[in-house]
């Protein structure tokens, strides 16, 4: 699908089967989920190279920043929420910066691009430059609302852990349900936040090595914004690693929970098995066939077996309590 973007109205879609862009005169051209023949238009209007998924889906640092005659091509990774997996998720995107053009490339329906494609519509006078660097301040926007909620999700999941709501809970299936579900929370948002890390280091490389080489044709309000995004994004991270490490903390008390709550239970199997050893040993010791058993001539040996065995349960009952194991 591609989005032509005349800065006079929101985009436009070009509708299926029709590649003509001869009387396109804007700055920006959105490919989402390009075919062959989209990115051909696109090349031909443009004269410039329009790179394949494989493309801006490479890692090394030289695949996601490079220059061709005068146009930058940059990539990165973007974090978004995947509705269909109902999971945090990752997709790259790709840039073509030139002096005339901005061109993105994505696969995948990002919410920031049609944000950021209203703003774009009511300012007829956007150069590809400032298209591109209005881009990338929505992109660090959306991260920032979503490392918000993060943390404010993650502040409800420390009350969680520590609240004296889960302390008074005495209910052994209800506490191993809140334990599994909140272990499942807190590892959702440690994956969130990696996906938000990763975007937030390829925008950092992206604003720098825009800010390094595009600067001699760039206007120099974009280069000062570019700054402005490095302040920006450096905080970010900062916020990203402090939410990172909560995590990791949440995680360690959930799990050191778990193991108490098991723990509480191999000490419950071990009080019963110890306290119903003597009563065993007793039974089993009246419990035997020889004719000489002196107590079995008594008139009330019965009732005295029988209190020997309660006793024998009791006392170690008793005895662990004053430890303070029960």
């Amino acid at each position: 699908m591609l989005y032509v973007n005349n800065g006079s109205s929101p985009r436009a879609v070009l509708p299926a089967g029709e590649h003509d862009l001869s009387g396109f005169d804007g700055v920006w051209l959105d490919l989402l989920d390009p075919t062959d023949q989209e990115r051909s238009a696109v090349e031909r209007l443009t004269r410039l190279r329009v790179p394949a998924q494989t493309d801006i889906a490479e890692i090394e640092s030289s695949s996601r920043l490079m220059s061709e005659g005068e146009a930058l091509y940059l990539s990165m990774p973007l974090a978004y929420f995947d509705r269909e997996r109902e999971a945090s998720s990752s997709s790259p995107i790709g840039f073509v910066l030139s002096a005339k053009y901005l061109i993105t490339i994505r696969y995948a329906t990002l919410p920031v691009f049609d944000i950021y494609a209203e703003r774009f519509a009511s300012n007829v006078h956007t150069t590809s430059g400032g298209a591109f660097i209005g881009l990338l301040e929505a992109i660090i926007d959306r991260l920032a609302d979503v490392l918000e909620h993060v943390g404010s999700d993650l502040s409800q999941v420390s009350h969680q852990i520590f609240g004296s709501e889960r302390a008074t809970e005495r209910n052994a299936n209800v506490i191993d349900a809140r334990l599994r579900e909140t272990l499942g929370r807190i590892g959702r948002r440690g994956d969130r936040l990696a996906n938000i890390r990763d975007s937030l280091v390829g925008t950092q490389r992206i604003v720098n090595y825009v800010h390094d080489v595009g600067k001699e044709w760039m206007d120099p309000t974009l280069v000062h914004r570019c700054g402005t995004l490095r302040a920006d994004i450096a905080s970010l991270t900062e916020y990203d690693v402090q939410l990172s490490n909560k995590v990791q903390f949440l995680l360690d008390a959930t799990l050191g929970f778990i193991n108490i709550e098991q723990n509480n239970g191999i000490k419950i199997l071990t009080v019963v098995s110890v306290v119903g050893v003597p009563p065993t040993l007793i039974a089993s010791i009246y419990g035997m066939n020889f004719k000489w058993i002196p107590e079995l001539e008594w008139h009330y040996g019965y009732f005295y077996g029988l209190t020997v065995i309660v006793l024998s349960a009791i006392l170690p009952m008793l005895w662990f309590k004053r430890r303070g194991w029960i």
